[in-house]
């Protein structure tokens, strides 16, 4: 399989295509992510992608009210079964697939070619704009936690698991070595791939790229792992918490940032080496986190990964290195070759990549804005502080109860300025379906119903 170069939209040339054809691929698959979470993707003959690039396909509304239980759709006053969108596959981010398939990010426009402001790609794309505007860019790398089940979801053997061991690498060499092999094939850059803490559970770390672009390339890997796994006669669970009672999943963000060439996070002179707007970043996440929960893990799911002593991020603070605090501040230096960064730990494998990267960055965003000072370092697993000091720090537990989180999403002003009043609607309305209809189930019985919602 070879990668194949990015392709201009216009003009389309005849070469493209054929190259493409001479590479072996037939059929071009389109996805875009909704705001549950859930990829959906259109598929063309090769022949056609000039029209899936421009003026592209056609798709209901309801695409963005799909929800996780694949028979629930959330209507309102802006998503009916009236009106038609176009979903308009990224060219320049195509990649090859392998056995006849190349695969492109999609985004929604409106038939008059505006963008669809529902369209998580779309948001993205503007928070990124923002901060070039601003005189900042950010690289942002992604962590990929899976759990490998059996084709009908079932579990499946795990003997000789032990948590980050060996035995789990061999037990799965072939699909561990396939993915690999198919992941640089693509163009996918993994920079490391191991087994996890839970029984046949794995993580894949993605290198820092554009926002926009790591999410895509998320979206990419997710593919690429889903089909190595069925030529094994596995599947993939994305679900927050596969089983009841076991270990959860991330999806957790790192991010680092510049203003020009000069980096955010590390060589300042403020603390542990970050530029004061470095600081602010950081700020304007612990300070709006808990507005931003309904986006990062808002599922009927995620209040149950949410718990302290799971590596959640369930408290809302910062410390270095510190893997309770909600967000981790990582050292630069000879044993960090991309420098300080920053992760985000709350974010669950439910969210939408898109939406979460962009309410990320415009946290940070807009704690530079505001100049926000940077709150007191949590420099302990924040449950073992009294509750006095957790007041007297600033620290707080993010809420239980999904619900609550959304109804915090909803009121949220900054979190509408970030992501757009029909983002937020959006993603309330089907995480509310979620709960209305499924949050009076056991933990068992929602494990067992959504293990694989939001699989590939």
């Amino acid at each position: 399989m070879a990668v194949v170069k990015p392709v201009a939209a216009k003009p389309l040339a005849a070469a493209a295509i054929a190259q493409l054809e001479a590479d072996g691929v037939a059929t071009l698959i389109g996805t875009v992510v909704n705001p549950a979470g859930l990829t959906h993707a259109k598929t063309v003959p090769l022949r056609r992608m000039g029209a899936f690039a421009d003026p592209g396909l056609g798709a209901s509304p309801v695409w963005h009210a799909f929800a996780i239980d694949h028979t629930g759709i959330v209507y309102s006053r802006a998503i009916t079964p009236v009106g038609d969108q176009r979903i308009r596959i990224d060219l320049s981010a195509l990649r090859i697939l392998g056995d006849g398939l190349a695969w492109a990010p999609g985004a929604f426009f409106n038939q008059d070619g505006t963008p669809d402001p529902h369209c998580s790609r779309g948001a993205l794309g503007r928070v990124q704009k923002r901060l070039t505007d601003e005189g900042l860019s950010a690289v942002v790398g992604h962590e990929m936690e899976f759990v490998l089940v059996g084709p009908d979801g079932g579990r499946l053997q795990s003997h000789l698991w032990a948590q980050y061991g060996l035995a789990g690498v061999l037990e799965f060499e072939g699909f561990v070595r396939d993915v690999t092999n198919a992941a640089t094939a693509s163009g996918v850059a993994i920079e490391q791939f191991h087994p996890e803490y839970g029984a046949n559970q794995f993580e894949i770390s993605l290198a820092p790229l554009p926002p926009v672009a790591a999410a895509d390339a998320l979206v990419l890997t997710r593919i690429i792992v889903g089909r190595v796994a069925r030529q094994y006669g596995m599947r993939v669970s994305l679900s927050p918490v596969p089983f009841a009672g076991g270990v959860g999943s991330g999806a957790h963000q790192h991010f680092s940032m510049k203003r020009g060439d000069t980096e955010l996070f590390f060589d300042g002179t403020g603390v542990n080496g970050m530029t004061r707007e470095g600081e602010s970043a950081v700020a304007g996440l612990v300070a709006g986190l808990p507005e931003a929960q309904g986006v990062l893990a808002g599922s009927v799911l995620s209040g149950q990964r949410m718990q302290p002593g799971n590596w959640a991020g369930a408290y809302v603070c910062w410390g270095t290195e510190n893997r309770e605090a909600s967000v981790r501040y990582l050292i630069g230096g000879p044993s960090n070759p991309y420098g300080a960064n920053i992760e985000v730990k709350v974010v669950d494998p439910s969210a939408n990549p898109y939406l979460a990267t962009a309410a990320i960055l415009g946290l940070a965003l807009d704690g530079i804005e505001r100049r926000l000072p940077l709150p007191p370092e949590t420099t302990v697993d924040p449950a073992t502080l009294t509750d006095a000091q957790r007041e007297q720090t600033g620290v707080v537990l993010l809420r239980e109860k999904q619900i609550d989180a959304l109804d915090v999403l909803n009121r949220s002003s900054l979190m509408r300025k970030i992501l757009g009043d029909e983002a937020v609607d959006a993603v309330v309305a089907v995480r509310r379906y979620e709960h209305d209809n499924y949050g009076a189930l056991s933990l068992e019985e929602i494990a067992d119903k959504f293990r694989l919602a939001w699989s590939v």
